[in-house]
């Protein structure tokens, strides 16, 4: 008999490799000391305000990082996705990402800066994705 695919984990390296494009491309502006193209002309300010780097450590950087936990822990799901501890690995991880995103665009861009980043958008609803995933993965198995 054959085993059921479970398509959760292969949604969630989808979104892992969208987050990582995107943390990556902010990564390599910040790298070369340039703004990246906006098309709604905030992310300049988002980016050169003092809330874009954690003790010199800019945001992108981290967010390339989150993305690539989420891709290994996406891999670790496709490999077992029955597993309990990486199912709730996943719901934890995506949750803890999405609080970080509503505190980074609805209080620190919206409230604080008065202005938004599209690509840290793009992240949160990236994020807010992996979660919705998670969340069916783990009431689907």
């Amino acid at each position: 008999m054959q085993e059921k695919l479970h398509l959760a984990p292969y949604i969630l390296l989808a979104l892992a490799l969208v987050g990582m494009g995107d943390a990556g491309y902010l990564s390599y502006f910040h790298y070369i000391n340039a703004v990246p193209a906006c098309a709604i002309k905030g992310c300049e300010v988002v980016l050169a305000s003092p809330y874009a780097k954690i003790f010199g450590v800019p945001w992108s950087y981290l967010g390339l990082v989150y993305y690539t936990y989420l891709l290994g822990l996406a891999l670790m799901l496709a490999v077992d996705p029955k597993s309990p501890a990486l199912k709730l690995g996943a719901l934890a991880y995506t949750g803890v990402g999405v609080l970080y995103s509503c505190y980074a665009v609805f209080y620190v861009q919206l409230t604080i800066i008065q202005a938004i980043c599209q690509y840290c958008v793009l992240s949160a609803l990236v994020t807010l994705g992996a979660l919705c995933v998670a969340v069916w993965h783990w009431r689907k198995s």
